[in-house]
């Protein structure tokens, strides 16, 4: 019998439709549904934030490092400078989301793409392409993004550009890897049968096959690309013109002894957002899994 050439894999087929069941499977899961939560939070705040809370980050409003509840200094406290730390955490998650979404984006275009390649055709493109990939995985990711944010001075686009160039060869190896599972099954046989062409069979027969792992390593990199934010910001190298949660915590680390909050509020941020991220991935990776459908 003959495949359809964009059927899912005969591996899933006999558990019904797989996204169904791997929602079904997601939904159950606590901490995955916890982690979605979160980060749904996380998100409404960075984009409605300054309706609720609309202070400028950037303007000095009351006396330097006064805490909590401090006087006349606003919820979160000051910083070294007087500014109203809430402020910086409801306006600096968007220049963070933000530079992690490009940065995904980029590790995806550029990982999927070339991870595909490899794997379809193998033979001296396979060999060529992850020789490449090991140069990009052999090089230290953060002094290899430090080079490019100090070549193109810092900025959110050179940020974003660099996480992305630094964290791209996890994906491609993955992607690699699911193609060299998948070209040979019955269903892209069928598909080669057929008379589908190159392009056909990659992105619409064995490509949405070998999405689910993908989605999984997307969502923990989007995690890791917050973090990378945060560290460049931390050492300095973050768009001074935009106000990120790293950047708060890079400015304020001189004055952490006297002013803990100016510090502690902004990590919290880095850290709920990460953490989401994480359990998020951990939900989908089981939820994906095959040997967990039949529970």
């Amino acid at each position: 019998m003959t495949l359809p050439v964009t059927g899912v894999s005969p591996e899933q087929g006999d558990l019904g439709p797989p996204g169904r069941q791997a929602l079904r499977l997601f939904i159950r899961n606590k901490a995955a549904v916890f982690g979605l939560v979160l980060l749904a939070a996380i998100v409404f705040m960075t984009l409605f934030g300054s309706f609720f809370y609309d202070q400028d980050p950037s303007r000095i409003i009351a006396r330097p490092l006064q805490g909590p509840g401090e006087g006349d200094a606003p919820a979160l406290g000051t910083d070294y400078l007087g500014r109203d730390v809430l402020a910086g955490v409801v306006n600096g998650g968007s220049t963070s989301l933000t530079v992690a979404l490009v940065a995904v984006l980029l590790v995806a275009v550029i990982g999927v793409s070339l991870g595909a390649i490899s794997g379809y055709y193998g033979g001296w493109i396979d060999v060529a392409l992850m020789r490449v990939t090991e140069l990009f995985q052999v090089l230290p990711a953060l002094l290899f993004a430090m080079v490019i944010v100090a070549l193109f001075e810092p900025s959110t686009r050179s940020v974003a550009i660099a996480i992305g160039l630094a964290s791209w060869p996890q994906t491609a190896r993955l992607t690699r890897a699911e193609f060299l599972r998948l070209k040979n099954l019955e269903f892209v046989k069928a598909a080669r049968a057929s008379g589908a062409s190159d392009f056909r069979i990659i992105w619409r027969v064995i490509f949405p096959n070998a999405l689910p792992p993908l989605i999984v390593s997307i969502t923990l990199i989007m995690g890791a690309a917050i973090l990378f934010e945060s560290g460049l910001a931390f050492l300095g190298l973050g768009d001074p013109n935009s106000q990120s949660w790293g950047l708060m915590i890079g400015l304020s680390r001189q004055t952490f002894l006297n002013g803990w909050w100016t510090v502690t509020f902004p990590g919290m941020a880095i850290f709920a957002t990460v953490l989401s991220f994480s359990l998020i991935g951990d939900g989908l990776q089981d939820a994906f899994n095959p040997k967990l459908r039949g529970r």
